[in-house]
């Protein structure tokens, strides 16, 4: 089946045939599809879109392209979660042990940054020795003993996702939803789950920017799984702010082992984005009765360090330090330079333009411009002020993690310019944490 022909199909907004799809997909994997002709079918379906079934085909197409995990018996449920991608979102970090400690199997497959946002195995990666692609059998034999494993996605786990996905980053077809659905949920229908809890960030730092793309895409996701067999539930969740208080590698692992461990108040709204797509799994994996009994349960994992000791067990297995939770500042790699961010002026923080935030992580060297670029784990934001906390004139925004004193000083005025202060007395209200919920 001719490359061209395919293309010509999509790009005169018709529907592509299962055999047209299977023809694509083996050409992602073998090669035989140029780099230009995969680019040209992306951009028509970005421009043209796809329907339902064409999705689903492409979807088992893609999971279908390399190894399909399978869990012969497993004592549990075999569960897992996904964000759409943010600005400071280390949820993955918390919910797998969570999950964990209450009995759900959580095999991982986590990504790198894409763009303004950061990526679960970059961060994991701050920690030295950390190895993100263990072997199948390994893999395989520490979720049945842990709980639960994070790890990047392998070469042989939806390889022609792997492939299509790198060239829409290049040629500007990221933002699909049809396309951001079956990459979404090959790679998961791959890893063999029993269900999937889905975070759709929408606001000015996802890449749904408008509660109705987030809501395009949330109902994609569920009705394109459901039509490939897996349980899934979805939650959109607000992304107009940095989620947590911390933005950077290194800094985002400080964040979870601290909340992990009860040191200080766990931020607002992390801690409820977590909980509520941790109760999701619980419910999908039949631990918990109804979401009271999966919130008592989750809540208990954290206060008796159950979660906690997950995360320790699964960082020194994979070849990380023991006692990471016990000495993070001696393992953790910290920046030459730290830096306040003063408010102008006295106020209330109003809004935040959290893709500017994230892309000024990038510029400290904390994200890729181009895919192969090196990361400094070291460098980012602490601190950060949520919407609605009113601040004296000079008290620090943020602080700034930096390599040198002029990444600092470019980084100090990019935060500057993305937070918007106003009169402390003026009406505010924060908006919904979560939006919507798609089942």
């Amino acid at each position: 089946m001719l490359a061209q022909e395919v293309i010509r199909t999509k790009r005169g907004g018709a529907a592509l045939s299962e055999p047209q799809i299977q023809a694509f997909v083996r050409g992602l994997v073998d090669g035989s599809w140029s780099e230009g002709q995969v680019a040209a079918l992306g951009m028509a379906v970005f421009l043209r879109g796809m329907g339902r079934e064409e999705c689903v085909a492409l979807t088992r197409a893609m999971m279908h392209s390399g190894r399909v995990l399978t869990w012969p018996d497993m004592p549990g449920p075999v569960l897992d979660k996904h964000s759409s991608g943010g600005v400071g979102d280390k949820v993955s970090l918390m919910l797998a042990p969570l999950v964990a400690a209450c009995g759900g199997y959580v095999p991982m497959s986590a990504g790198r940054g894409l763009g303004h946002t950061g990526g679960t195995v970059d961060k994991l990666e701050a920690i030295p020795g950390y190895r993100s692609t263990p072997s199948p059998a390994e893999f395989d034999r520490l979720v049945r003993e842990l709980g639960c494993a994070i790890i990047g996605q392998t070469a042989d786990l939806a390889p022609a996702d792997k492939r299509f996905y790198a060239i829409r980053d290049v040629t500007a077809t990221v933002e699909s939803v049809p396309l951001i659905t079956a990459s979404i949920l090959s790679k998961k229908l791959a890893a063999g789950l029993q269900g999937l809890a889905m975070d759709v960030k929408w606001g000015n730092g996802a890449f749904a920017d408008s509660p109705a793309m987030a809501q395009e895409l949330a109902e994609s996701i569920v009705s394109v799984a459901r039509g490939a067999g897996m349980p899934t539930r979805a939650l959109i969740t607000d992304m107009n702010q940095v989620l947590g208080r911390e933005v950077g590698n290194a800094l985002e692992i400080h964040e979870t082992i601290a909340y992990l461990k009860g040191e200080g108040p766990r931020e607002p709204r992390l801690h409820e984005v977590t909980l509520a797509l941790a109760t999701e799994m619980l419910l999908m994996g039949g631990l918990a009765a109804d979401a009271a009994q999966a919130r008592a349960r989750l809540q208990q994992a954290l206060d008796s360090g159950a979660a906690a000791e997950k995360v320790a067990r699964m960082v020194a297995a994979l070849g990380g330090p023991a006692d990471l939770l016990e000495r993070p500042a001696a393992w953790l790699p910290e920046a030459p330079v730290l830096r306040p961010v003063p408010a102008p002026r006295a106020g209330r923080l109003l809004s935040q333009r959290t893709r500017e935030i994230g892309l000024a992580v990038v510029e400290l060297g904390g994200g890729r411009r181009l895919p192969g670029d090196p990361l400094d784990m070291r460098v980012g934001f602490s601190g950060m002020r949520a919407l609605g906390e009113c601040l004296a004139a000079g008290e620090p925004l943020a602080w700034v993690h930096a390599g040198s004193e002029s990444d600092a000083e470019r980084a100090v005025a990019a935060l500057l310019a993305a937070c918007e202060l106003g009169d402390a007395e003026a009406p505010w209200q924060a908006q919904p944490l979560v939006a919507a919920r798609v089942e």
